[in-house]
């Protein structure tokens, strides 16, 4: 920052600490450390206004600095902040709104993500919003960084830089199963791991990813199930872990095109398989209920067996569902009821299969994923490794400008969470 003035003058800066996060909840940084001029210097806690969404009280640091006239005083300030948001997804947030206070406008700035691997499309979410935050238009990846520059900002609350990503700790797990298939590419079971993997970050809780990511994900997840089936075609689990792919990808396009049913029958396909490698096929029970519930006229219970109507007969669909919310809630997924069909009469082929509970009935429902926590998880800090160095996230902002400075902060984010509250399954 620089002091126009033509005396030296001194001054307590203050510096935010804390902000609502949206959901009424104030998540406060960590570990603050403040520098001027390379000197670090001591800080105090004061309330202040949230410097977000304004009102209200939140903590803010409070420290003292001088500013010779004419001169670039260079402060920085580092802390740490942990990732939120639904697993396998996390968000961070950058205020830039704080700086409409100085004077004029900020000449220039750029904030920099950087991320422990290169930045992707695939685990850089570039548009679309997961239920919980998004990613900020003008984004460039480089590299291992995210970036975005401004000049001559005036800046508001619709400035603040919002990044949306695959949370380092999935990604991480993507990235040895590449490796593992690359070492050895007749591991069926590696193969399947990776799709199920990419599975499992293309889609939000509802639908595909509206980002680039998305489609490219899907691609990817089902080449990877379809070399798992091509090495080991008699395992049960793995065509069924196949089949909920395609079952999701039918989720996300039946909204748009309810008459195409392509990937409804490849997920039926795939199932058919699994139950008879398995009647007993635990994955591919759970998804024969979830689609008998959804879509009767494609495959029904009968007795202990499932009835594959779609091999015999042209299903007559009524769709029936709860369109989708269009402001999804932090603690609750909204839940489509069941897609009601007409049974045809046309003899159809029949796979053993248990009985199931009528409560695995009740509980069906067409989402493509699990319900999410009840409220946002957490990530916290990945332990730096001898191979990589610091293996979290550092966000930087960075401007410097005639008349003053943005101060620099880092933010160091890493992937070891809570254990999932989602089914392990394939």
């Amino acid at each position: 920052m620089i002091n126009l003035g033509r005396q030296r003058d001194s001054m307590a800066v203050r510096f935010p600490i804390s902000a609502n996060d949206g959901w009424s909840v104030v998540r406060e940084i960590r570990n603050l450390e403040v520098q001027v001029e390379g000197r670090t210097v001591r800080t105090r806690r004061i309330q202040g206004e949230d410097p977000y969404w304004g009102g209200g009280s939140v903590p803010w640091a409070e420290f003292e600095a001088k500013f010779p006239a004419g001169k670039d005083v260079l402060i920085r300030v580092a802390y740490t902040l942990d990732g939120t948001g639904y697993f396998p997804f996390t968000s961070f947030n950058y205020i830039l709104s704080s700086g409409a206070g100085w004077k004029d406008s900020i000449g220039k700035g750029e904030v920099i993500v950087r991320l422990p691997y290169a930045a992707t499309v695939e685990n850089v979410l570039l548009a679309g919003d997961t239920g919980y935050s998004f990613s900020s238009d003008g984004a460039v990846l480089d590299g291992k960084q995210i970036r975005w520059t401004f000049k001559n900002l005036e800046p508001t609350g619709e400035d603040n830089i919002h990044v949306e990503l695959v949370a380092p700790a999935k990604w991480l797990k993507v990235l040895k199963e590449r490796e593992n298939v690359a070492k050895n590419p007749n591991d069926g079971e590696a193969w399947g791991r990776l799709g199920k993997l990419y599975k499992e970050i293309a889609f939000l809780p509802k639908e595909l990813r509206p980002d680039p990511g998305g489609q490219a994900l899907f691609e990817l997840s089902k080449q990877a199930y379809e070399k798992c089936l091509a090495l080991k075609p008699n395992d049960a689990e793995w065509h069924a872990g196949f089949a909920e792919l395609y079952w999701w990808m039918y989720n996300t396009t039946s909204w748009s095109d309810p008459q195409n049913d392509t990937y409804l029958i490849q997920s039926l396909d795939l199932l058919k398989r699994a139950i008879e490698i398995d009647r007993k096929s635990a994955k591919a029970r759970e998804l024969l209920d979830i689609i008998t519930w959804n879509s009767p006229g494609y495959v029904e219970q009968a007795g202990e067996g499932y009835v594959f109507v779609y091999l015999t007969a042209t299903p007559t669909r009524i769709p029936t569902r709860t369109p989708i919310p269009a402001s999804p809630t932090a603690t609750a997924e909204p839940t489509a009821t069941a897609m009601a069909m007409s049974s045809p009469t046309a003899a159809a082929v029949a796979v053993a299969a248990p009985t199931r509970t009528p409560t695995a009935m009740a509980e069906a429902t067409n989402a493509p994923m699990a319900q999410p926590p009840d409220a946002p998880m957490t990530e916290a800090p990945i332990e730096p490794s001898a191979a990589s160095g610091k293996t979290g996230i550092q966000v930087c902002g960075v401007g410097l400008m005639p008349a003053l400075a943005l101060p620099m902060a880092a933010l160091v984010w890493g992937g070891r969470r809570r254990e999932s509250r989602r089914k392990q399954g394939r």
